[in-house]
This record gives C-alpha cells, sequence and structure tokens, in this order.
C-alpha cells in the first residue's frame, strides 16, 4: 500500500473531521484536548500506508487511531496524577461551560470507555465489530461493555431526575 494522495487525504478529512472532532470531545470533555487529538490522528493518517483502502475503512482507521491516542493520554494521565488529586477524588474530565447541560455533566461522569462505547454505537451508529475494532476490544465484550455502559448512565441520569425509571 501507498500513503494517501493530497486528494484522498482532503476527501477523508472533509467526510471525517467533524465526527471524529465530536467523538474525541465528549470521551475528553474538552475542546482544546479533541483539537489536538484530532489533529494529531490525521497527522498519523497522512503518514501511514493507506492508500489502498476505501473510505469505510479509511474512517474506521482515523477513528482507531484517535482511540488509541486517547489511551495513550488516560495512561499519560494516571501516571502523572498527583496522589493529592486522587486523595480528592478529582477528575480530568470536565465539559466546557459553553458547551454545558445537565445530560452532558453526567454523560462526562462516566469512564471514558464507556463514553467512547457509548459516542460510537449511539452516535456514529457503529456496529459491534466496528466498536471493538477501533477501540482494539473483543467483539464477544462489546455487547456486555455497552450493557454495562447504557446502565451506568441511565443510573447516573435517573438518580439526577433526568428521566424517569425506565
Amino acid at each position: 500500500m501507498a500513503r494517501l494522495d493530497e486528494r484522498a487525504f482532503a476527501s477523508c478529512y472533509e467526510r471525517n473531521a467533524r465526527s471524529l472532532w465530536s467523538y474525541l470531545y465528549r470521551v475528553t470533555g474538552k475542546a482544546s484536548d479533541a483539537d489536538d487529538l484530532a489533529q494529531d490522528a490525521f497527522c498519523r493518517l497522512l503518514q501511514a500506508n493507506v492508500g489502498g483502502l476505501g473510505d469505510e475503512e479509511l474512517r474506521r482507521y482515523v477513528f482507531r487511531i484517535g482511540s488509541n491516542l486517547l489511551a495513550d493520554r488516560w495512561r499519560r494521565a494516571s501516571m502523572e496524577a498527583s496522589w493529592l488529586d486522587r486523595l480528592r477524588g478529582t477528575t480530568d474530565s470536565h465539559i466546557d461551560p459553553e458547551y454545558d447541560d445537565s445530560v452532558s455533566r453526567e454523560f462526562a461522569a462516566l469512564k471514558p470507555r464507556e463514553r467512547a462505547l457509548l459516542w460510537l454505537a449511539y452516535v456514529e451508529g457503529e456496529s459491534h465489530e466496528d466498536i471493538a475494532k477501533v477501540l482494539g476490544l473483543s467483539r464477544g465484550s462489546i455487547k456486555v461493555l455497552l450493557s454495562r455502559a447504557r446502565g451506568r448512565l441511565r443510573d447516573q441520569l435517573v438518580a439526577k431526575g433526568l428521566t424517569a425509571r425506565a
């Protein structure tokens, strides 16, 4: 395989940049982090030998890069977190005030993997198989992990009175 030419890259960027940024933003809760991660993901895509891939394969590939960058950032953040932050229970995840609403706050309170699973499944409409590829998980575990993430979000929303008990 070869690298993407300028036209193919531009086309891929136009089709996927907004949805990738939205995914990264909802998982990190920070617009600046989403900007950095999306830029890095597309830079890495430009350097990869993916010239023969179709549109959907490129989409999954750039989302996989973004997910890997998220995982790297989580690992670094957890290693760098001070004991005082952990003792206080502060979290790195918050929603920018200009985008803030009650559901977003509850979504941001989920674990990063839960946010990624829910976003890919219900906003991006990805299949379990595609989610597994993007997040580097086994296909069989996606259904269970999604169910747990949905349940946790539902429980948080019910506890805050944001939705009626189903």
